[in-house]
């Protein structure tokens, strides 16, 4: 970013923007944070209150590190050493959020938001390949993707960015209402609707109501790109009052899907596949999976809204970088690949990835290994119990399973295989020396848990071949 700081105290709301030093007048804003530890010159330092520390208390620590103004509540007592400008506001966190939402409409860039239960950073760094071969384009990094993390994103954007992909993350009603007025997107893509936060809203309907909130912010005549053949986007879709008018457009693998996948392909290298609309040309992604195919149909979507041509659509998705931990491949120490997709998981999720091993060929045996999936509410036991029934010796040579509610996984997974063939450790440790006593050079394995079951310390042990 690259603002006056009259500019940012305008944004921000700000009740002391006439009264700021004169000192001010001139100097630019370069980069925001909240950590005092990371100030560089140049900055805007956004001082948020947390419950163990207030980032007021630090304003000194800023200022000495080069920050070149603060956001400061009106409510304290001002700092009698700091000599840095104060941009006084009502509430810190609700002026860094008009911040960005100032700034972002400042630029004049392209904004597209994407949201959905499962690959959503997937799709957001697709979009991002896809748009970034015509475009200077600025995409979530990580997992800030929530109300703090998004216009964090916005604000250190490099000057003279063009679009911004933006990831829009929620748990509960109204947060993803919020980012899409903050943002207000030109484009909008919904990857799916999963299981993940029924704990907090309930039902998959309402996971769907609350998806469908990227709407509320999006500009007049924007496209909404969604997944065809999920019915309860399309019903919510139906019955949403709308102030704008948006366009549609489905995808998927289904006849009745605007833009549908074909010919899919599968390695452990990567997926190529075709659409129905462009039957000589060949899309090829470095990354496996069919649910991956269907990810990329949003890129094009939004690809081909923007003006690009398919071969630099083709182009963006052959060159796609992902977040890490997204069936991420990597090799153990002994040669055996490892599909480490330790990031999230839910049932849709974890069923998708079960049929990527079970679709890869020329290992001598495949292995998945899950850990418990979490947040899914009070039928979590069921949602457990159900993935250990969809796991055959059709599909996988062995499973390996860790944490409380992976018990009935195996549970019922134990039908469907040889005795020692799928086994439930209580500890994580006994699951990585058996793997590591029982993984060959020609062995395929996939790791899929929640982020809190921690399953990449499978993934490195792997990788170094240590047992700790």
């Amino acid at each position: 970013m690259k603002a006056t700081i009259e500019q940012v105290a305008e944004w921000c709301g700000s009740a002391g923007a006439a009264g700021l030093p004169d000192q001010a007048a001139g100097i630019f804003v370069t980069g925001v944070t909240w950590d005092s530890r990371k100030i560089v010159p140049g900055s805007l330092f956004v001082p948020l209150a947390g419950e163990r520390h207030d980032g007021h208390d630090y304003i000194g620590d800023a200022e000495q590190a080069g920050a070149v103004a603060a956001l400061w509540e009106t409510g304290r007592p001002r700092p009698e050493q700091a000599k840095l400008p104060l941009i006084l506001v009502a509430n810190v966190v609700e002026a860094f959020q008009r911040l960005a939402s100032g700034y972002v409409g400042h630029t004049k860039a392209k904004v597209v938001g994407v949201t959905g239960s499962n690959g959503k950073t997937t799709t957001k760094d697709l979009v991002a390949a896809v748009l970034g071969t015509g475009f200077r384009v600025h995409k979530t990094e990580g997992n800030f993707n929530n109300e703090l993390g998004l216009p964090y994103t916005i604000l250190n954007a490099p000057d003279g960015t063009e679009v911004f992909v933006l990831e829009m993350g929620m748990s509960e009603f109204g947060e993803i209402e919020l980012l899409s007025k903050l943002a207000k997107p030109d484009a909008a893509v919904i990857t799916n609707i999963g299981e993940s936060h029924l704990l907090q809203l309930g039902s998959r309907r309402n996971i769907a109501r609350a998806k469908l909130e990227i709407v509320s912010g999006m500009k007049p005549g924007g496209l909404l790109a969604y997944y065809g053949q999920e019915p309860l986007i399309a019903e919510e879709l139906a019955t949403l009052e709308r102030s704008v008018h948006i366009k549609e457009i489905t995808y998927g693998e289904t006849s009745d899907c605007a833009l549908a996948a074909s010919n899919i392909l599968l390695t452990a290298e990567g997926t190529s596949f075709s659409v129905q609309d462009a039957p000589s040309v060949r899309f090829e992604l470095p990354i496996p999976g069919r649910h991956n195919a269907i990810n990329a149909l949003a890129a094009i979507a939004i690809g081909r809204e923007f003006g690009l041509s398919i071969e630099q659509i083709a182009s963006g998705l052959r060159s796609v970088k992902l977040t890490s931990m997204r069936i991420e491949r990597v090799q153990a120490n002994n040669g055996a690949v490892v599909l480490n997709d330790a990031y999230n998981a839910s049932p849709t999720s974890v069923k998708a990835a079960i049929d990527l091993v079970s679709q890869l060929t020329g290992y001598r045996s495949k292995w998945v290994v899950l850990g418990d999936m979490l947040e899914l509410g009070p039928d979590e036991e069921a949602f457990h119990a159900h993935i250990g029934e969809y796991l055959t010796d059709a599909k996988t040579d062995r499973v390996l399973l860790f944490g409380p509610l992976s018990s009935h996984t195996f549970d019922a997974a134990k039908p469907h295989f040889a005795p020692d063939r799928v086994l439930y450790f209580h500890q994580k440790q006994p699951l990585i020396e058996h793997l590591l006593a029982e993984l060959k050079s020609e062995d395929l394995v996939l790791v899929k848990a929640s982020r809190g079951m921690r399953m990449e310390e499978v993934v490195a042990a792997l990788t170094k071949g240590d047992r700790g």
